[in-house]
């Protein structure tokens, strides 16, 4: 039975499409790979790319798209909200089916090696790929962001690539690569538009702060909407889920005299997420997941 893994790698532009599609053509027509998602965010000015496919030709799209990014994007004019370090600033592999983390592991590293030759990007294996305590956690990889990267890069007993050149790429910076679990993008939109009230609430729910264990969280602003938000990684929905970062969202806005007036899914989630909101909000009882009409259809 073939494996299928799944890649949602991060590109470091999202306000000049025209570049967006030339990086996700790498997606596009290649057997054995399917392209499921992609987003482009003019904040963050960030992309998100969702795929999957069989470990091989999954990989040898993404070394493509990777080439690609280091082409188009100069990482010495980037200018956005969400914190990064390099053209494509992580790439996770996730275990989809008949697949595990070390598959994904493996599919993460070869990427990495082949990368790293053509284009002499350096990566950093991060979650469940890390080669150190220090490099498990992205926020911890990615601290100093481009801007600070070739400084803290000069300490090398702690910060030497796992693979490429031992400093930044000049204009690519340098990415994170590794094997996870499914995570859920989810932000959180208040009717303010003082970013130092959606840090506040971000710093309550964050884990590293005393927050959610499977949440990690900061406060971003909407420039275009005049509006802060609480954006968020949920890295296992099933521990922390979405109503439960949303109610404490809320409830933490109110003593601000603030108010939540949306939220968003970046890219994919797992419809267990979903279900898991219904089942809270509308009180069913004894629901089954099997009573989803689509879950069916393949029955």
């Amino acid at each position: 039975m073939n494996q299928i893994i799944e890649c949602v790698p991060n590109y470091s532009e999202g306000r000049d499409l025209s570049k967006v599609e030339k990086i996700v053509d790498c997606f596009r027509g290649k057997p054995g790979v399917k392209l499921l998602d992609y987003s482009s965010d003019h904040d963050h000015n960030r992309s998100v790319v969702t795929v999957i496919g069989e470990p091989e030709p999954l990989r040898d799209a993404v070394v493509e798209s990777i080439g690609k990014a280091v082409e188009l994007i100069d990482m010495t004019k980037h200018q956005g909200q969400h914190p990064r370090m390099g053209c494509v600033d992580v790439i996770p592999f996730i275990p989809i089916k008949n697949a595990t983390v070390e598959d994904a592991d493996r599919c993460a590293k070869e990427t990495a090696k082949m990368a790293a030759d053509q284009f002499g990007q350096p990566f950093f294996l991060y979650e469940q790929s890390a080669t150190a305590p220090n490099r498990v956690n992205l926020a911890e990889i990615r601290k100093g962001q481009f801007e600070g990267m070739a400084e803290k890069m000069k300490d090398q007993e702690h910060w030497k690539p796992d693979f490429g050149p031992s400093t930044i790429h000049p204009t690519g910076g340098v990415t994170a690569i590794g094997a996870r679990m499914p995570l859920i993008a989810y932000n959180i939109n208040l009717d303010t538009d003082n970013l130092n009230i959606a840090k506040k609430i971000a710093n309550k729910i964050r884990f590293v702060k005393g927050g959610f264990h499977y949440c990690k969280a900061m406060g971003v602003m909407l420039e275009d909407r005049h509006i802060a938000q609480v954006s968020m990684n949920l890295t296992d929905y099933t521990k922390t889920s979405l109503y439960t970062v949303f109610e404490t969202v809320r409830m933490e806005a109110r003593r601000y005299g603030v108010n939540v007036i949306g939220s968003e899914v970046v890219g994919l989630i797992p419809l267990g997420a979903l279900v898991d909101c219904c089942e809270y909000y509308l009180g069913l009882e004894n629901f089954q997941y099997e009573q989803v009409l689509e879950t069916r259809l393949n029955d």
